[in-house]
């Protein structure tokens, strides 16, 4: 079984979301969203998106 999408709501009052691994680590935390509705489009962009993610290693020493 893959990991979860988790909802609650932050300080300010907005949504946010977090992926959760089976073993309960937090993988990601999404930013806030005014709106449930744009916290679950949020997840479903990760969703479509997450698997042809490139990685983006900015940590290198440019030389």
């Amino acid at each position: 079984m893959a990991g979860r999408f988790v909802i609650s709501k932050d300080e300010q009052g907005g949504f946010r979301f977090a992926l959760v691994a089976n073993n309960g680590q937090t993988l990601a935390v999404g930013e806030g969203y005014p709106t449930k509705m744009a916290c679950v489009n949020g997840i479903e962009t990760v969703r479509r998106n997450a698997p042809e993610a490139e990685i983006d290693d900015r940590t290198q020493a440019e030389g």
